[in-house]
């Protein structure tokens, strides 16, 4: 998916987007590189610049907590690209083995059921859709398939249309798959995922490159839906206890406002499409359903 170690390429990718003077260097002459020089990250975050070289090259593989901070420090990064960083330093056995895939759970699709009013859905680490209930399926029944959100965003054409602020939309989903390739950096999904859409979508390609890192959170959205138009939403993200790499997306309207009705238009229409379904089926559901 990159060219050097995932920490090499993220060190790489934060250092080019800096300037001298986003942190107080002079800039004098011309300069061979986009952004800030590995030298000038060394003096900044107090190592020497052959250790940060190592580190950028990946010939340095247990750097401190003190170091990691620095070097955060010095690339400004916030909390959450911090955490990235010192993710991408653990190593195979320091990592959490309950990061695979699992199926979701048999409660959770009975909670998104009686949520009749309430598109929801639950995404893996590589946006697939792992399930959605009803409401979610008729939100989203523009696109070919309501499959994969990164997908539907870089290469489906009803993309652009269904989010308005598709810029935004764009950069969060690669973020979140960043995010999650940070917990993950050995995930068979979360590669072929980024290589299907970087051969399909240089926009895609682009923007995976910049290493930006950001989880899903609470936030608004502006969306177009082909039949019943605009949609002002409030969404929030959760995790799942249980199955940390699954997260629960919920779209709510204000009570009263014109999403509140254009949703209970696609309520009517979802009666017609059936209760909230997983993607896959649920392994413990089915051995329950045998006995």
């Amino acid at each position: 998916m990159d060219n050097g170690t995932p920490l090499g390429d993220f060190l790489r990718a934060r250092r080019d987007a800096l300037k001298p003077h986003d942190v107080g260097l002079p800039e004098h002459g011309r300069r061979r590189v986009p952004g800030l020089r590995r030298e000038e990250v060394a003096l900044l975050a107090g190592v020497s610049s052959d250790y940060y070289i190592r580190l950028e090259q990946g010939r340095e593989n247990s750097p401190s907590p003190q170091v990691l901070d620095a070097v955060a420090q010095a690339l400004k990064l916030d909390a959450e690209a911090t955490a990235h960083l010192n993710r991408l330093c653990l190593t195979a056995s320091q990592r959490p083995r309950d990061w695979g895939e699992t199926d979701v759970s048999r409660q959770l699709l009975q909670l998104m059921d009686g949520w009749d009013h309430t598109p929801a859905f639950v995404v893996g680490p590589a946006l697939d859709i792992m399930a959605g209930n009803s409401l979610a399926t008729a939100l989203h029944s523009g696109f070919d398939e309501f499959d994969n959100l990164a997908r539907m965003v870089f290469v489906d054409p009803a993309g652009r249309e269904f989010y308005q602020e598709w810029e935004r939309a764009a950069h969060s989903c690669v973020a979140e798959i960043r995010a999650a390739f940070g917990h993950d950096p050995q995930s068979a999904r979360i590669a072929e995922v980024v290589a299907e859409l970087s051969a399909q979508s240089e926009e895609f390609a682009g923007i995976w490159q910049m290493h930006e890192v950001k989880s899903k959170s609470q936030e608004g959205k502006h969306l177009k839906h082909p039949q019943v138009g605009d949609l002002h939403i409030k969404f929030a993200a959760f995790t799942v206890n249980g199955a940390p790499h699954q997260q629960l997306v919920v779209y709510q309207a204000e009570p009263a406002s014109p999403t509140a009705t254009a949703f209970e238009t696609l309520r009517a229409m979802a009666t017609r499409r059936g209760p909230a379904r997983a993607a896959v089926p649920v392994a413990a559901d089915l051995a329950v359903d045998e006995q």
